[in-house]
Order: structure tokens, then C-alpha cells, then sequence
């Protein structure tokens, strides 16, 4: 039985058990509810978490540590020999999981039975054509040790899934009886039902802070084996960013740490002006007609693809800033630059910018506004003195959130200021961006056994240092200024 399917039985169950309980609940008092500590659908509801939730916690902590368990009993099975060189261990057992899962594929269409799987010898038959006949590529040829591995690890999955689908539905069966036995007009069904949803609230809301820590932690852990084979110090310090997957590669991160700087500053001072002075016109000049035209056409700039992004940098951007300013200025040739790259970014930061800062400005009291009128100040004196004031913590909160999209992007800096990492003033010349490095760097080897593939969390831990400062920064700007207006 798939999981899928147990976990449908089980809630099922559940939801039989609910309504069986609401029922037993009212029986219980002959059909009068004052007698009842709590509404009948408590009841029920008592039921159904006793049915549901020790059973799928069990079901998805068994999917959780199945395959670990699976896999640490198989991987011993594999010969020595039967890995092949600049290969490794994890990668035969990924050949392992994807010829038990052939298997599995090939018998359920017919192509192979249960007899002759058991007399199936890599030796004797051609397995990987066998495989290929039901849509499973393999890259080489199928070892004896492997084609066993994968065979016990077909059964010991199937075995144990069994064993998963009997334990649940009891367990699941289990808590609806024991539920049901506790219905009685004076259990605190409610309290019980109550208590749960409040459980299921305090763990929706760490799951942002676990999220969190598992990030950092996957960071820091593979960032401290990229330290381990190579320097830090040549890491941090180095102005030279050369990988070589074949040995003596300089990875140095500041000709990507300016690049991505740099990418994000020119985008910023293109896009912060203009999305903030189009949040103070929708928000205090432009007319309600205006308003209900220009800001949704304004918002749809969010929502266009960065692909289309990157392909107007690559197109129309980058050879107009080439033809009519770079070329004549001598700045430069090329079509890919930081500028090409920080314009197009611009635009599609407008939005985050005038969005929220006219969200923020909106929610500047009315008072405020009409204490300045009542001064004798002018409508711009109000919005500079009085409205962009009070509304700064939230225009700061407006810049920080472009300043990361702007540091996160990918695609528009692939496109539209190319791949060169270097050190230079220059906006005409072309850039690149950490997180452009580190898309390139996982393309190649997997296995994360070697510096030119570990820098990338090296890199990724350093983007997050980044942001946490800008988050730092900002909230100290904030505090700064909001003592005037407390």
C-alpha cells in the first residue's frame, strides 16, 4: 500500500471517527445538550485529532527515516570494485534507487515477473536495455553487487511500507476507540479541541524560525568543509576568482562581492527615486481615476518573468547603452554590463518600492496632515516635512526589501551584464554577481567532495551575511528616526 493511500485511509478513519463521536455525544444524553460540558462537533473533533494526528505523525516520521535506514543497511552490499573511478559510493546507490525503482516499473507493466526477476543476473541478462525498455537510463553497464543492492532494496522497501500501512491504520483505529471511550457529558471535549489548535498554531509558527536555522545549519556545515580544503584567507582576500575543476583554482569572493554590489547599487539608485516619487504622487496628488489606472499597470512590472527581463536587457537595453553611450565615450564595447544589467533590475524594482511606500504613506494618520495644513505649510512642505517623516521606517523597510531582490537576482545579471568576475569602476564593462557563481559552480560535480563545487555555500553563507547586515542597518535607521514621533 503507498503511502498516499494510507494516509487517505487514515483520514478516513478520522473522519468517520468525527462523526461518530458527534453522534455517540449527543446518544450519551439522550438528545439533550445542556447536559453536554461542550457542543457536540467538540466532541467529534476530540475524535478525529486522536485518530489522525499520532498516526500521520508516525507515518511521516516512518517515510522520513525509511530510506536512511534502507540505504545504511544496502550500501555495504556494494563491492569496492563495482565502483568505478572518479565515481563514488552515493552516486551507486543513486544507480541503485533508480534500478530497484526499474524493476518496480518494469513489473507492473508486464515487462518482467516476479520469477524472473529472481533469476535476473547481471551477467547473464542485459539489464540497462532492460531498464532503458521502461523508460530508466543508466550510464553504464549494471554490476552483479549493484543489480542485488537493488533487489534487496526493493524488498526491504516494500516490506517496510507494509509494515508502515499496518502500523498507522491500528494506530489510527486505536486512537478513534480510545477517543470514543472518553465520551461522556462531562469531558472537556472543547478544552481538548482547543488546546490541539492551539499546538497547531504554536508549530505554524516556528516553522518559519526552523526553516531559518536549517538553512544556516546546511550553510555552515558545508561551508566549514569548504574551509577545510581550501584557505579562508584566500577565500576572503583574494582579488582573483579562477576555478578549475581540475586543481589550482582561485577562488576569491570580492570580484564577485563588488560585482553583486555594484549591480545592486546601480539598480537601486535607478529604481528607489522613481518608486518613491510615484508612491508620494498616487498617494497624495493623483486623482482616484488616476490612482485605479496607474498603480495596477505599475504593479504588473512584478509580475513579468525575469527571463523577460533578462531577454529586453539582452536585446534592446544592452546595444542602445552600447551604440549611443559606451561606444561614443570609449567606455566600453560590449553590450553586458553592470548598467545594462542595473537598469533593467531598476525597472523591475519600481514596483517594490511605490507598492509599499504608498501602502506606508496612506497609513500616515490624517491628523498629521491637517495639523501641517493647519500651520500654514503647503501640500509639498507637508509630504517633506511632515508625511515622508512618519512614514520612514516603512520606506526604509520598502528599499530593504528591493536591495535584496536586487542582491538575489539571477537571471537579468546572467543576460544582461555577462560572467566575468573583475574588479572595475567602470558600468560600461561587464560583471558579475554571486549568485550567478553559484548556479555555475553546482552545474558541474554533485557530489560537493571538492573546492570548486563547496565554494558555493561559502558563497551562499556570505550573501546571507550581506543581507543581514542591510536588515541590521536598516533597523538602527528606524529606530534613529522613529524617536521623534514617539
Amino acid at each position: 500500500m503507498s503511502a498516499g493511500l494510507v494516509i487517505l485511509v487514515v483520514i478516513a478513519i478520522a473522519t468517520a471517527g468525527f462523526f461518530i463521536g458527534r453522534s455517540r455525544s449527543l446518544s450519551a444524553v439522550n438528545g439533550n445538550i445542556r447536559q453536554l460540558h461542550s457542543l457536540p462537533g467538540y466532541y467529534g473533533q476530540t475524535v478525529f485529532l486522536a485518530a489522525a494526528v499520532p498516526a500521520l505523525l508516525v507515518a511521516f516520521g516512518w517515510l522520513l527515516l525509511q530510506p536512511i535506514f534502507i540505504e545504511s543497511q544496502i550500501t555495504n552490499m556494494i563491492a569496492p570494485s563495482d565502483i568505478a573511478e572518479g565515481s563514488s559510493r552515493g552516486l551507486v546507490m543513486a544507480d541503485v534507487r533508480r534500478i530497484a525503482t526499474g524493476l518496480d516499473v518494469a513489473i507492473a507493466t508486464g515487462a518482467l515477473t516476479e520469477d524472473q526477476l529472481g533469476a535476473l543476473s547481471a551477467d547473464q541478462s542485459d539489464v540497462r536495455a532492460l531498464l532503458g525498455s521502461v523508460g530508466i537510463a543508466l550510464a553504464s553497464e549494471v554490476k552483479e553487487s549493484v543489480l542485488v543492492a537493488s533487489k534487496t532494496y526493493r524488498e526491504m522497501t516494500a516490506t517496510l511500507r507494509s509494515a508502515m500501512a499496518i502500523i498507522v491504520i491500528l494506530l489510527s483505529l486505536g486512537g478513534a476507540v480510545f477517543s470514543q471511550s472518553r465520551i461522556k457529558p462531562d469531558f472537556r471535549a472543547r478544552n481538548v479541541s482547543e488546546t490541539a489548535v492551539k499546538a497547531l498554531l504554536i508549530l505554524s509558527s516556528t516553522v518559519a524560525i526552523l526553516t531559518t536555522i536549517g538553512i544556516i545549519a546546511s550553510l555552515l556545515f558545508e561551508t566549514a568543509h569548504f574551509f577545510r580544503l581550501y584557505p579562508a584567507k584566500d577565500f576572503l582576500f583574494s582579488l582573483t576568482w579562477n576555478p578549475q575543476f581540475t586543481g589550482g583554482s582561485d577562488l576569491g569572493i570580492l570580484p564577485l562581492l563588488w560585482g553583486t554590489l555594484y549591480v545592486s547599487l546601480v539598480a537601486l539608485v535607478f529604481a528607489v527615486p522613481i518608486g518613491l516619487l510615484v508612491a508620494i504622487y498616487l498617494s497624495e496628488y493623483a486623482t482616484r481615476k488616476v490612482r485605479s489606472v496607474v498603480k495596477p499597470a505599475i504593479e504588473i512590472l512584478a509580475g513579468i518573468p525575469t527571463i523577460v527581463y533578462g531577454l529586453f536587457a539582452l536585446i534592446t537595453v544592452g546595444p542602445l547603452l552600447r551604440d549611443y553611450f559606451a561606444q561614443p565615450l570609449g567606455l566600453g564595447t560590449s553590450s553586458s554590463s553592470v548598467m545594462t544589467a542595473g537598469i533593467v533590475m531598476g525597472i523591475m524594482l519600481i514596483p517594490f518600492v511605490s507598492s509599499l511606500s504608498d501602502d506606508v504613506i496612506n497609513a500616515v494618520p490624517q491628523a498629521m496632515r491637517d495639523g501641517s495644513y493647519g500651520l500654514g505649510a503647503t501640500q509639498s512642505e507637508t509630504v517633506k516635512q511632515v508625511i515622508l517623516p512618519a512614514a520612514l521606517p516603512g520606506i526604509v523597510g520598502a528599499v530593504l526589501l528591493a536591495a535584496s531582490r536586487a542582491i538575489g537576482e539571477t537571471m537579468i545579471v546572467v543576460m544582461g551584464a555577462g560572467a566575468a568576475a573583475k574588479l572595475d569602476l567602470n558600468p560600461f564593462e561587464a560583471m558579475t554577481t554571486i549568485t550567478v557563481k553559484i548556479v555555475s559552480q553546482l552545474t558541474g560535480d554533485t557530489e560537493f567532495a571538492s573546492p570548486e563545487t563547496l565554494v558555493a555555500f561559502a558563497l551562499g553563507l556570505s550573501l546571507f551575511v550581506v543581507t543581514l547586515g542591510l536588515n541590521v542597518l536598516a533597523l538602527y535607521i528606524v529606530r534613529k528616526y522613529r524617536e521623534q514621533y514617539e
